[in-house]
């Protein structure tokens, strides 16, 4: 009996780190179903990147209340969880604050970590307020139903259930270690308690036994909750707390708004415009290059740093609130093609599940079922999205592979877009007059 607890703590960080295991595998798979792309150039630019990015946050304080506020969570949330190493050790070997031999840096770190735990709290609640009474449109656009409503709810309260606990904890555990006559144990007198030590009125009428059932009992479901948490984020918006590193890493390069060419028909052209070539000679290795399908139908056609893009989005909506077709009333939100790719790419990887491994045809696809035709020809290519983007996902990149598929392998691009396509083929330009005519507006 005296190793129950140890055995029971150590089946429940297996089984909380196994199925978190297994769902990362599931979410690598998946994006691993995208095609491939060379993304291993310029290895120091991407790395200063990711670290000025995701981790000093640098587009997030762009909007500043709300990237402040970040911070402050992200920060605190991260830097309080170092604890979970101490907790780790204590539940696996039985011992209790087995950190506290560093003394005073030890009374620091715990100090430190209660200010933060409360900043978390206030924040948290802040963001609250700003999504459910404030109510900011963008939180609040037609794409954000009841799930990805409720769930970034779910996110703030478990933030402060944890939060609240782990100053719970501390608060019995200095109870114990202040409580005149207790018996001797393993509650060291350890650690600072600038926040919980105002909880302690709370107490005052505890015994012994009381304070220390109130102390494991919050020690208990701190951790089992932090392991909760850690796999609900695969279900989550959340996910960016993971993917927001490999996601800056990997981000575009190039110049916004340089299009992406298809190696096959810049050949094509660059045949067609050598005086020397012969036009009816077939290049040597052509139906090797011959991509399978021009552009994308479905989350298989896209590469799979869009499909992390996809896991990655956060459902900020600051890429739609700034999108100026959204804005003047069109059907397109980039924040919703962005979460259309996720659950289309999680349907897949259900069907794959369900198939043992294969994927079979279910007569859907992500172009139509989920995006529409209208919403892909209201983007004005603007880049306002991308540049919006607090962890450089590139929603654009999807939009103009799914027009690629609808302009060259279905031709079914807008009827101004044909007719334009068809002058330049026949006139050389845009404008419905031949090269003899083109000038001559300037006799008028």
């Amino acid at each position: 009996m005296q190793y129950l607890p140890n055995i029971l703590f150590a089946i429940a960080l297996v089984l909380g780190i196994g199925y978190f295991t297994k769902n990362v595998k599931k979410l690598i798979r998946n994006i691993k179903l995208g095609q491939h792309v060379n993304v291993s150039n310029n290895k120091s630019q991407r790395f200063k990147n990711m670290m000025r990015i995701a981790f000093g946050q640098s587009k997030m304080v762009r909007r500043p209340i709300a990237g402040i506020l970040h911070l402050i969570v992200y920060v605190g949330f991260i830097i309080i969880n170092i604890e979970v190493l101490e907790i780790i050790i204590d539940g696996l070997i039985g011992t209790h604050r087995v950190f506290a031999v560093m003394g005073v840096f030890y009374d620091v770190l715990i100090g430190s970590f209660e200010i933060l735990a409360l900043l978390v709290i206030v924040s948290v609640v802040a963001f609250w307020i700003r999504r459910n009474v404030i109510k900011i449109n963008r939180f609040w656009n037609k794409e954000m139903t009841s799930w990805p409503k409720n769930d970034a709810n779910y996110i703030l309260y478990f933030e402060v259930v944890l939060m609240c606990l782990f100053l719970i904890m501390n608060a019995a555990d200095q109870t114990i270690q202040i409580m005149p006559g207790a018996p001797d144990s393993h509650y060291v007198k350890a650690g600072s308690y600038p926040v919980s030590q105002f909880l302690l009125p709370l107490f005052d009428n505890f015994n012994y036994g009381s304070a220390v059932i109130l102390e494991r009992t919050a020690w208990w479901l701190h951790i089992l909750g932090i392991l909760i948490f850690l796999n609900y984020l695969y279900f989550s918006k959340h996910l960016h707390i993971l993917l927001a590193f490999p996601n800056t890493y990997y981000g575009s390069l190039k110049p916004k708004g340089q299009f992406n060419n298809l190696e096959s028909v810049t050949k094509e052209v660059k045949l067609m415009m050598d005086p020397n070539a012969d036009p009816f000679a077939v290049p040597e290795g052509a139906n090797a290059e011959m991509p399978a399908k021009f552009g994308a139908s479905d989350v298989q056609d896209l590469s799979w740093v869009q499909l992390l893009n996809a896991y990655t989005c956060t459902e900020c909506g600051r890429c739609t609130s700034s999108c100026p077709a959204n804005l003047t009333g069109k059907k397109l939100s980039p924040r919703k093609i962005m979460m259309d790719t996720r659950d289309r790419l999680e349907e897949v990887g259900k069907n794959i599940d369900a198939n043992k491994g294969e994927f079979k045809n279910d007569g859907k696809q992500l172009l139509g079922d989920y995006i529409t035709h209208e919403e892909l020809w209201a983007c004005t290519t603007c880049n306002a999205c991308v540049e919006e983007c607090p962890v450089s996902i590139d929603p654009l990149s999807i939009i103009l592979e799914m027009r690629r598929y609808l302009v060259m392998e279905q031709s079914a691009a807008p009827a101004e877009l044909n007719n334009m396509m068809t002058n330049i083929e026949n006139n050389g330009a845009p404008w419905p007059y031949n090269q003899m005519d083109r000038l001559n507006w300037k006799d008028e």
